[in-house]
């Protein structure tokens, strides 16, 4: 790629990456930059084998379509290799500590990606004792506070809508109702602590028993503070979408009952109606776009006519999970 080893010589290098808030502005403004220019690559069909020979080690606490093959196809195509590890199958579930873990896997390759997304209070703390002890990048595949892949993607396709000065533009960030069980809070809020930080006005919606975690509200408080843009939290979805330029709708669970999923889904139950249909798409901008991370759950969070709808940017956001992914690993690694 044109500048390609000027992009490459950063000092990134060895960084861990396990939320967005620890990285600068003008990190995540990299980051991003190499995302568009590794996607331009993928497109055209260039090479770009940045990092050859190089391993990532993915371990899975939890279940992965997008984020376990990004980074799978990601590495391949950077030039390197990816070893899946589900750690059910791993001397983990036998009790391995997490710094034998973060020294033995440092000592084969270069990378380290953990998803451990389903308890609120450990997955994050895991991330980070096994980054205490390894010495190649820790990166967060999702943990129960931030997926910091997904939402540098989310900015990326925002920006692809809108241009890069996001400022005053309004996002939804919504509760919305999923049977299927008690999902992680790190979409939201991760959402809520990045887009604060470019100055959006992020309106974050959800019934009074689903509040988020205590940091990241605060941090997003901070951030809006901080870019000038707005920080609101509404017990109602239609308030939410109402001139919104993005909505993101989905569900997540009870930080005090990740234990106890039924009555997590039994609470969710009450509130069936908050679902994402035409009726709401209409109260946001004509030019709103509806996001999700992935998999929605038809005909419950989002309806078939929105989620298929010409408003629709899933699939190019979910696209953009390999492109970020790319570039993270390849600053990092």
């Amino acid at each position: 790629m044109a500048g390609e080893e000027e992009t490459m010589k950063t000092d990134l290098k060895g960084r861990d990456y396990i939320t967005t808030a620890e990285w600068t502005d003008e990190e995540l403004e990299q980051a991003l930059e190499l995302s568009s220019d590794l996607k331009k690559m993928f497109r055209q069909g260039i090479p770009h084998r940045i990092l050859p020979d190089k391993t990532v080690f993915l371990l899975f606490f939890d279940k992965s379509t997008r984020t376990r093959n990004s980074f799978e196809a990601g590495i391949t195509q950077l030039g390197g290799h990816a070893h899946y590890i589900a750690a059910e199958t791993s001397q983990i579930a036998h009790g391995e500590s997490p710094k034998d873990t973060g020294v033995i896997l440092s000592s084969y390759g270069h990378g380290i990606a953990i998803r451990h997304d389903l308890v609120p209070g450990e997955g994050n703390a895991y991330m980070r004792e096994v980054a205490r002890w390894a010495t190649v990048p820790v990166l967060n595949m999702q943990c129960d506070v931030d997926h910091p892949f997904q939402t540098l993607a989310d900015l990326m396709t925002i920006r692809e809508e809108f241009g890069r000065n996001l400022r005053g533009l309004k996002i939804a960030v919504s509760w919305a109702y999923a049977p299927s069980y008690a999902k992680p809070m790190s979409v939201p809020q991760g959402l809520i602590m990045l887009m604060t930080r470019f100055g959006m006005h992020v309106t974050l919606a959800h019934p009074p028993e689903f509040r988020l975690m205590e940091e990241p509200l605060r941090m997003a408080r901070e951030n809006a503070e901080r870019s000038g843009g707005r920080f609101e939290v509404v017990d109602s979805m239609d308030a939410a979408f109402e001139g919104a330029h993005v909505v993101y709708p989905k569900s997540w669970g009870i930080e005090s009952l990740f234990g106890k999923p039924e009555e997590a889904l039994a609470i969710a139950a009450r509130y069936k109606d908050w679902i994402c249909d035409s009726r709401r798409m209409a109260l946001a901008r004509k030019e709103a776009v509806y996001m999700h991370c992935l998999p929605a759950d038809r005909g419950y969070e989002v309806t078939d006519e929105v989620m298929d709808g010409p408003q629709s940017r899933v699939y190019p956001e979910a696209e953009n999970r390999l492109h970020t992914c790319k570039a993270i690993m390849a600053l990092t690694m």
